[in-house]
């Protein structure tokens, strides 16, 4: 087994979920990894690890959504590790790449959430799911996020305005944690 997946797991078996659907979720992620030698790579088609990054502002008030282009909704920025085993430095290049913010730095020591979610299918690609390890940063509220060709838009969102952007249960079970977060 290769250091980057023995990390990983390593990771995962100290993680603490919020909850019997994150636990069966970190469950499921953790037998993916060990059983999927190739599990940080795109081109395996039952699916694969991505990174994503849950971006609250220092007042634990706001958090930084994109409007995802492909799949129409609200979302924190994340994407495909690509064969990077490391999932943090994922979801902090995804973060980056999607948002343009520059001020992020760590808001958790490590995994902050995990989840498992299909990816519809799309021509030349099948149904798949994403294996998804999701990490807290803080970035300066006064600075603007910019969107990339991926999104329609990005932008601060206050917590108590997300069922009003219509996100899913998994954005709200980040949302749920940000008090958890020590602010800097």
């Amino acid at each position: 087994m290769s250091e980057g997946r023995r990390s990983l797991l390593a990771e995962l078996a100290a993680y603490r979920p919020a909850g019997e659907r994150e636990r069966s979720m970190a469950d499921s992620l953790s037998a993916f990894v060990a059983g999927t030698p190739d599990c940080f790579e795109r081109s395996h088609p039952a699916g694969h690890v991505t990174g994503s990054a849950w971006i609250v502002d220092e007042a634990l008030r706001a958090a930084v959504l994109v409007h995802h282009r492909r799949l129409g909704r609200w979302l924190q920025p994340g994407g495909h590790a690509d064969g990077d085993p490391d999932a943090r430095a994922v979801a902090l290049r995804e973060a980056e790449e999607e948002t343009g913010l520059r001020s992020l730095r760590p808001a958790a020591g490590g995994i902050y959430d995990v989840d498992v979610h299909e990816i519809p299918a799309r021509p030349g690609e099948p149904a798949h799911l994403h294996y998804d390890l999701r990490f807290a940063f803080f970035a300066d509220a006064c600075e603007a996020p910019r969107r990339n060709e991926e999104s329609h838009e990005v932008a601060w969102v206050p917590l108590e305005r997300l069922e009003a952007y219509g996100v899913d249960a998994s954005v709200m079970r980040l949302a749920a944690k940000t008090a958890s977060l020590r602010r800097p």
